[in-house]
């Protein structure tokens, strides 16, 4: 038996698989890659020299309201780290400079006291003003139309800032192409209506809107133009190894810093394509694998390396069960794949409601594969998702075997989002 360890929620599960049925293990270079310094002098040494840019302090000499868009608690940013580094930069050049930290929340919840204490530190917390971003806000600021069509409404306080800045990682993507840069502004801190226009069901059938992919991505040029209109000025991206640690920092301009940080990414985590009757894989632990709703992303990875009809066993904690309400409630409603995806992509753009893309996607992969959830969630809540509910990864395999055959090939990839596969 071959054991090989999946990241789960702040752990880890430990997997024994056949060696006769084990096709591969597909990693990325991510978790072979340690930082060459510490971590914030790798920060600190980016600011110093921007990629397009002056450096950030020089470019808030004389500004007044500075803002600096940064993750939510979704999302595995170092902020401890990061973002000390960015305020001395701004005070150490313009120490009257009024800074805000505007939480990019897109449509999740809104991140508690508890977790911007986690994220930045009480001293942060306690001496820098913080917005938490509401897409339901009636203030957001309406910046006119997109080439696309889309209506763009901005946060109000990204909207008054004279200096806009987002702190951010970099990551591959299962439909943006990647993480980091332009999406600190689409989805992180636009209107509902922005959002739903830009996640629409076009842009998500698309075939360019997939991992790893850019070019000619509507979804991705649509969150540029965002980027652009909102005079996005700065940004500062991290890459993350496997650990969370910080191996690489890109700042400055918000399309070349963050270009250079795909290239480098795209480096680490390639993989060559393999097929396989069932896939097993992760959403790399905590903070992504808290729910079902953000587990689509180790899902779509496993999508792209699973034989039509066969299973993916997904690992994924959700200790915040599924995540989203109406995602929940558009699945539990209608048993029927094929026909509740045949709706939504009928949907005009205007017409995309809350959620409707995690289930698109979602559905795209039932209706290919049978999926395995192993989870702290009910079993109940498992089905109605059209899922396969499972207690430990042991019973997934053995339910997965059954499905597939006693003699299936099994691929491990367990970190499913860091991961990315290409032919």
């Amino acid at each position: 038996m071959k054991e090989i360890l999946f990241p789960y929620g702040r752990k880890a599960l430990n997997g024994r698989i056949n060696e006769e049925n084990l096709l591969g293990i597909m990693e990325s270079k991510l978790s072979q890659v340690s930082p060459a310094m510490e971590q914030s002098q790798i920060v600190k040494d980016s600011l110093s020299s921007p990629i397009g840019t002056k450096r950030l302090g020089e470019m808030a000499k004389g500004k007044k309201n500075v803002v600096i868009i940064s993750s939510d608690h979704t999302r595995p940013v170092p902020s401890k780290i990061i973002m000390p580094c960015i305020l001395k930069e701004l005070r150490s050049y313009e120490p009257s400079c009024n800074i805000t930290i505007l939480i990019a929340t897109g449509c999740h919840r809104k991140t508690t006291t508890e977790e911007l204490i986690e994220r930045y530190g009480k001293e942060i917390v306690d001496t820098v003003p913080i917005v938490v971003h509401d897409c339901d806000d009636p203030e957001c600021v309406d910046m006119g139309t997109l080439p696309s069509g889309n209506r763009f409404f901005l946060n109000k306080t990204a909207a008054q800032a004279d200096l806009l800045v987002a702190e951010g990682f970099i990551e591959p993507h299962f439909f943006a192409g990647f993480s980091g840069g332009r999406k600190a502004v689409l989805p992180g801190v636009c209107a509902r209506q922005t959002v739903m226009y830009n996640h629409s069901a076009g842009f998500i059938a698309h075939g360019n809107s997939r991992t790893g992919v850019l070019k000619d991505n509507p979804i991705h040029l649509d969150m540029c133009q965002a980027a652009e209109k909102a005079n996005l000025a700065f940004i500062v991206n991290v890459v993350l190894n496997t650990k969370k640690e910080i191996i690489g920092c890109f700042s400055g301009d918000s399309f070349a810093a963050h270009q250079k940080g795909v290239d480098y990414i795209r480096s680490l985590c390639a993989c060559k394509k393999q097929l396989a009757d069932v896939v097993i894989t992760t959403n790399g632990g905590y903070p992504l694998d808290q729910n079902v709703y953000q587990s689509f992303k180790g899902m779509s990875t496993a999508e792209a390396c699973c034989k039509e009809g066969g299973v993916i066993i997904m690992l994924s904690k959700c200790n915040d069960g599924h995540g989203a309400q109406s995602f929940y409630e558009m699945l539990k409603k209608e048993p029927d794949n094929q026909k509740l995806l045949d709706a939504i992509v009928k949907r005009s753009p205007e017409s995309t409601v809350a959620d409707q893309w995690q289930t698109q996607i979602f559905l795209r992969i039932l209706t290919k594969f049978k999926v395995i959830l192993v989870s702290d969630c009910d079993d109940e809540m498992i089905r109605d998702m059209h899922l396969i509910p499972a207690k430990d990864l042991d019973s997934a395999i053995s339910k997965a075997l059954d499905i597939a055959g006693r003699d299936a090939k099994i691929l491990a990839i367990p970190d499913g989002v860091s991961t990315l596969i290409e032919e």
